[in-house]
């Protein structure tokens, strides 16, 4: 049994919560309360930590001279290993767990009770910082109620207080359900704050050398049927603002409140040296404002600006930067996919990339400015901490919040060199905007959707991430779901066809769509992309 936390301590907990996510990683994968096949947090959460484990792996066992304690040099390996390899928003949040965890504790000399707590809550106070608008029932719940528990032990025993927060987690867990109706419907736990009950019992097992009282494994219940909604930003704003500040913690604070009541969300990341990165993913309506609180509370520098307009609910290649040295780094699934933006001269990095991926692709384009555009709203988190990364080096990144591959399509045709970086952006961010997607796939799962019950096997057509029609005939339902997109207005059709489309699914749709619309045109692409057997952009 430990008293103090030491370096050994540390590692011994990256290997051991890694191997307890990589047991469970199906198990937090089936997790997933939406019908479609794209349930995977046990995997960015096991790549995630496999990223942290590696830093480890590699540190050669000197202490840089920065007044650091060994345990504190091993943490902060692990954050930055997690940050650079942090996938999907789980991985994200997690990576700012241990960052919180690495900045509280790095200095400390001996790590008891009361050290842990304090890190605890600055670590739920980094990952709540992570994300654009925090919800409760989820992994954020989770680290919060351990970190009350073990501030509410006030205790320097640090097997009283790790065991404490432990088990408050998996009581909080066990709530999710009743915080969050899609996980209550569905008969399950959140996929996230099951992830990290693991790496806190991993950590209560290191420091007592008992296993935690609690189950080893949470099974899901028999799920019934289940109504979600994928995740989405508001459409109350127009504007991203972002930049870099120097200001003391107290003027920062403050900050945070002024940002946060301007928009609807704000993730303040500092680099514990007195700069902060200021980064405000935020929609707000009035710049000017988000600007001044930040002339105030500091000096702001590297401003930008994204507008979005109408939005709703292989390895990088050889530098390909502009004359003008401007890039576009794009995240794509699919060989037809990745020639076509390719050809676009973009960068493009495979689907689900880690910080670390994105961030080399950005640097290997050889430009100063580059627009990011993440394809899902699961790699956004990602490109946006990607993108805080690339400021501290110099490079000036912009991420156009792309759900679909239509949608990046669309911005890229707009690109003009000519135009000032900011106002290309802008132009980018208003095509993809107006370009309406849908997609067409399989059910995974049962699920009760806004369109009615589905099945396992029925052909579900989602339009801006939302079930809209569930049928049995793949091309019945594909020409379903574009007539119901035009019928709200369009002029130009992009069908992307997937890896698994039936011969000839592009034909008959254009088909359709030349006898009924005859003044829409449609351009069709074999795409490549797993699971979706048909994509559609409406512009």
């Amino acid at each position: 049994m430990l008293e103090t936390l030491d370096a050994a301590a540390v590692r011994r907990w990256c290997a051991s919560g890694l191997t307890a996510l990589r047991a469970h990683q199906g198990e937090i994968d089936d997790l997933n309360v939406y019908p479609v096949p794209d349930g995977d947090t046990g995997t960015n959460l096991v790549l995630t930590f496999t990223s942290a484990q590696q830093a480890l792996a590699m540190d050669l066992g000197t202490l840089p001279d920065d007044g650091h304690t060994p345990h504190g040099h091993a943490l902060r390996l692990m954050a930055r290993g997690a940050l650079l390899g942090a996938r999907g928003n789980s991985g994200v949040i997690l990576s700012q767990i241990l960052r919180g965890l690495a900045d509280t504790l790095a200095a400390v000399p001996a790590v008891r009770g009361r050290q842990l707590a304090d890190a605890l809550a600055d670590a739920t106070t980094a990952a709540y910082a992570a994300v654009a608008r925090p919800v409760e029932g989820t992994l954020l719940s989770v680290v919060a109620a351990a970190a009350h528990a073990a501030r509410r032990a006030d205790s320097d025993d640090l097997r009283a207080v790790a065991r404490a927060a432990a088990e408050a987690a998996a009581h909080a867990l066990a709530r999710t359900p009743e915080q969050l109706p899609e996980l209550a419907r569905a008969g399950v736990v959140d996929a996230g704050g099951r992830g990290l009950c693991l790496l806190l019992d991993a950590l209560v097992e290191v420091i007592t050398g008992e296993s935690p009282g609690q189950p080893a494994s949470t099974p899901p219940a028999r799920r019934a049927p289940v109504t979600a909604v994928r995740e989405s930003g508001s459409d109350a704003y127009a504007y991203e603002v972002q930049y870099l500040l120097d200001a003391t913690d107290e003027a920062v604070n403050r900050l945070r409140a002024e940002l946060d009541a301007l928009g609807d969300s704000v993730a303040i990341v500092g680099d514990g040296a007195g700069t902060w990165n200021v980064h405000v993913h935020v929609h707000v309506n009035d710049i000017g404002a988000a600007v001044e609180a930040g002339v105030v509370a500091g000096r702001p520098h590297r401003i930008g600006v994204t507008r979005f307009a109408d939005q709703t609910a292989p390895a990088p290649g050889p530098q390909v930067a502009l004359p003008d040295g401007r890039a576009a780094v794009v995240v794509a699934t699919g060989a037809g996919i990745a020639e076509l933006f390719a050809a676009e001269g973009a960068v493009v990095v495979p689907a689900n990339p880690s910080t670390g991926e994105l961030l080399d692709a950005i640097r290997a384009t050889g430009a100063a400015r580059v627009v990011v555009l993440p394809n899902d709203p699961n790699t956004q988190s990602v490109a946006s901490a990607a993108a805080k990364e690339a400021h501290g080096l110099g490079i000036k990144v912009s991420v156009v919040p792309t759900r679909s591959p239509v949608q990046a399509l669309a911005a890229l045709a707009v690109r003009d060199p000519k135009r000032r970086f900011e106002d290309d952006v802008i132009a980018m961010a208003e095509a993809a905007g107006a370009c309406r997607y849908a997609e067409v796939c399989h059910a995974a799962r049962e699920a009760l959707t806004v369109a009615g019950p589905a099945r396992p096997g029925d052909v579900l057509a989602l339009v801006e991430g939302e079930v809209h029609l569930i049928g049995q005939d793949l091309v019945d339902t594909c020409i379903a779901v574009v007539d119901r997109m035009l019928g709200g207005g369009g002029e130009l059709v992009t069908l992307l066809c997937g890896a698994d489309a039936p011969a000839g699914l592009a034909d008959r749709v254009r088909a359709h769509v030349e006898g009924a619309w005859p003044f829409v045109e449609v351009q069709a692409y074999e795409g490549g992309q797993p699971h979706y057997p048909l994509l559609v952009g409406v512009e």
